[in-house]
C-alpha cells in the first residue's frame, strides 16, 4: 500500500513518468532497512504516539472529510450501491469481505496478547481495548462509511484512489492528494515498524548474545543482517504478489477471525471449566461453532478471490 502511495504521488506531479511499481518498492525498501533496525519494542513507544497521531489525521480528518465533500458534490461520481446478480459472486464476496473487516478491526487482539505479558493483566487489557476500539471507530470506521456513502460499490480498496477520476480528474485539490498520501506513508511505516517486531524478536533470540550489550559489535551486526535479510525478503514479495485486499483476506479468515472469536471461546471454556449445563458454555461453545464455518468459508472465499485476480496479474506487475 506504501509503494503505490508513493507511486500515486508520482503519478500526480508527473503523469507522463516512467517510473514503475517496483522502482517505488525498492525506495519504501530502503526507508524500512533503516527504520527495522530500531533494537526493541520499548523503543517503539514514540513511534506508537506518531502513529497515533497520522492516523487520526489521514483518516478522520482527511480521508473522511474527502470523501463527504465529495459525495455531496456535484462533481462526485454516479453512485450504486447494487450487489452483483451472480449469487455465487455475491455470497463469497460477502465471506470475503467478512475476512477483510477482521483483519481491519481486529487489531485489538494485539493489546490482549500484550497485556498478558505482565500484570495485572485484566485492567491493562480493559485500558488497551478501549483506547485501540476507539480509535478504530473515529478512523478505520468513519473512513468506511464516507468512502462507501461517497462511492457506493465503486470504491476502490485504497479508498485514496478515488479521489482521482477515472479520466484522470481531481476530485480534490491537488495539494490535498499529495498531503493525505504524505501523511498515509508515513503512518503505514511506523505500523510496519511495529509489525516487524515479532520476527525481530525471534531474530534476536537466534543471533544475539544476551550477555553482550544491546549496541556491541556481537549483537548490532547480526542484528543488522538477519533483519535486513527479513524486509528485502517480505517487501520482494508484497512486490511480487501486488494483492493488497486480497492478501488482507486472507489474514483474516486464517489469523484473526480464529484469534478473535473461536479460541477466546475455546479457551474459556478449558481454563474456567464452566459446567456443561450452564448457558455461558454453550454460549461460548456455539460462538466457536458458528465462527469456525465462518473462518473455513472466508478462507475458502478469500484463496478464490486471490486465485481470480491472480489471472489479471503478473509477478512485479505495474498496478
Amino acid at each position: 500500500m506504501n509503494t503505490s502511495t508513493l507511486q500515486a504521488i508520482y503519478v500526480l506531479w508527473n503523469p507522463n513518468g516512467t517510473m514503475k511499481l517496483y522502482q517505488f518498492v525498492i525506495i519504501f525498501e530502503v526507508l524500512m532497512l533503516i527504520l527495522a533496525q530500531i533494537p526493541s519494542f520499548h523503543s517503539l513507544r514514540y513511534i506508537n504516539l506518531v502513529s497515533l497521531v497520522l492516523c487520526l489525521l489521514y483518516s478522520a480528518a482527511a480521508a473522511t472529510a474527502a470523501s463527504i465533500y465529495i459525495g455531496s458534490s456535484s462533481k462526485g461520481p454516479h453512485k450504486s450501491y447494487s450487489l452483483s446478480s451472480n449469487d455465487e459472486t455475491r455470497i463469497f464476496g460477502i465471506f470475503n469481505a467478512i475476512a477483510i473487516i477482521a483483519t481491519t478491526f481486529g487489531n485489538g487482539i494485539i493489546p490482549e496478547i500484550q497485556a498478558t505479558l505482565a500484570p495485572p493483566v485484566k485492567g491493562k487489557m480493559f485500558k488497551g481495548l478501549c483506547v485501540c476500539y476507539a480509535v478504530i471507530i473515529v478512523t478505520f470506521f468513519s473512513v468506511a462509511v464516507s468512502g462507501y456513502w461517497a462511492f457506493g460499490n465503486k470504491s476502490a480498496g485504497l479508498v485514496l484512489s478515488n479521489f482521482i477520476d477515472l479520466d484522470g480528474t481531481l476530485l480534490v485539490p491537488r495539494w490535498f492528494i499529495v498531503m493525505i498520501n504524505l501523511l498515509t506513508i508515513l503512518q503505514l511505516s511506523a505500523v510496519a515498524v511495529v509489525y516487524l517486531q515479532p520476527t525481530n524478536e525471534i531474530l534476536e533470540r537466534m543471533f544475539a548474545d544476551p550477555t553482550s550489550g544491546e549496541f556491541s559489535a556481537r549483537n548490532v551486526i547480526p542484528r543488522v543482517i538477519s533483519r535486513s535479510i527479513s524486509v528485502i525478503l517480505a517487501i520482494t514479495m508484497a512486490a511480487m504478489l501486488p494483492f493488497f485486499g486480497d492478501i488482507n483476506a486472507i489474514i483474516g479468515a486464517f489469523g484473526f477471525l480464529p484469534l478473535d472469536f473461536v479460541l477466546p471461546a475455546v479457551f474459556y471454556n478449558i481454563t474456567f471449566k464452566p459446567s456443561k449445563q450452564s448457558a455461558l458454555f454453550w454460549f461460548n461453545s456455539i460462538i466457536a461453532v458458528i465462527f469456525s464455518v465462518v473462518a473455513v468459508t472466508a478462507a475458502v472465499a478469500a484463496v478464490r478471490q486471490l486465485s481470480l485476480d491472480a489471472k489479471t496479474y503478473k509477478l512485479f506487475a505495474n498496478v
